[in-house]
């Protein structure tokens, strides 16, 4: 692969995700600027780009990958369409960077993974939460042995449904479109992030079974799943996610419990950390960066530099797809 002293970024897509969490910081980070833009939508590609200062924009995907001067690709697009678009950018000998999960199936990521190979040229994924303050707070809790010897994990996930839900056909948002978000609804987007980092806790987890139930009738995919998992350390643990509960049963919530005590955090609203310790309780706050991503990417763009590894890639991410194939029962 080659170096770079600039990493100069194509965006395909720039959704909603690209606005806040990720977007600004390509832009931000020393050695990196954003040159290109596309949307299938070509008004929208044009409205980012001149909001954004970007000064190219395109409707078409291969013809982003071709600019000569895009040297590496974002890809910010629903599922269904990251293999594509990832072994497009790897077979032009430009790395991509990928929102999670990594494809809308765990055979798409075998795919990717055999191009990357192929051609030497990396793919990241954006499972951020590894390099994020908060859970590197909660990372090291559990490296200090704080909690002792870790026993169990839980996961407990429950919303009530979103007004979007409830609509039909087109208008649904796309994450419950089996076609485009590669089934599995909510569970795909959200689950991805909590099984990632306990991976990245833990190591890879080997065994994992499912109940998965559709039982509000909103929509085709799964809106309730039950699952069970055990590490190849032998730690063992248990999840649930409900995606039609009612506001009561609202819940976004880790547990990891261990010989000396247990942690408790959340992974989308960042409530304060819970340590219970023969010390007592202790809350902890961590305040995260405006551009949650800002911490991987830099990472990745100092990996395109070639002054750093980032072990964020398609390699790793893989695992996480495998679990939730699992879970859903597509494999």
């Amino acid at each position: 692969m080659e170096y770079h002293n600039t990493v100069k970024w194509g965006f395909i897509g720039c959704g909603e995700v690209t606005e806040k969490k990720s977007g600004p910081a390509f832009g931000k980070i020393e050695g990196s600027e954003i040159v290109a833009v596309m949307s299938r939508d070509k008004e929208k590609a044009r409205s980012y780009a001149e909001r954004h200062g970007i000064k190219k924009y395109y409707s078409d995907a291969q013809s982003l990958v071709c600019d000569p001067e895009v040297n590496a690709v974002y890809i910010a697009t629903p599922p269904s369409s990251h293999a594509t678009f990832a072994i497009m950018a790897m077979k032009a000998g430009k790395p991509a960077y990928i929102e999670k999960p990594l494809a809308s199936s765990y055979m798409d990521c075998l795919r990717v993974n055999r191009i990357s190979k192929l051609t030497g040229i990396p793919c990241f994924v954006a499972f951020y939460r590894r390099y994020l303050p908060y859970f590197e707070k909660v990372r090291s809790i559990i490296q200090n042995e704080e909690i002792g010897k870790v026993l169990t994990v839980q996961i407990r996930f429950a919303v009530p449904p979103r007004e979007l839900d409830y609509n039909s056909g087109k208008e649904m948002p796309w994450r419950l479109q089996p076609e485009v978000a590669g089934g599995g609804g909510y569970f795909y987007d959200l689950a991805s992030h909590q099984i990632d980092f306990l991976q990245y806790l833990f190591g890879p987890i080997i065994e994992a079974e499912g109940f998965c139930q559709n039982m509000a009738g909103l929509y085709k995919v799964e809106d309730t799943i039950n699952a069970c998992f055990r590490f190849a350390s032998g730690l063992s643990g248990s999840a649930s996610w409900c995606f039609v509960a009612h506001e009561s049963a609202r819940r976004d919530r880790i547990s990891i419990v261990g010989t000396r005590g247990k942690v408790v955090f959340s992974v989308f609203d960042y409530q304060p950390i819970v340590l219970d310790t023969e010390r007592g309780q202790e809350k902890i706050t961590v305040p995260n960066p405006p551009h949650v991503q800002m911490g991987l990417i830099e990472k990745v763009v100092r990996h395109l530099q070639g002054k750093e590894t980032c072990d964020c890639d398609s390699i790793s991410a893989t695992a996480t797809n495998w679990v939730m194939d699992r879970i859903l029962g597509k494999l």
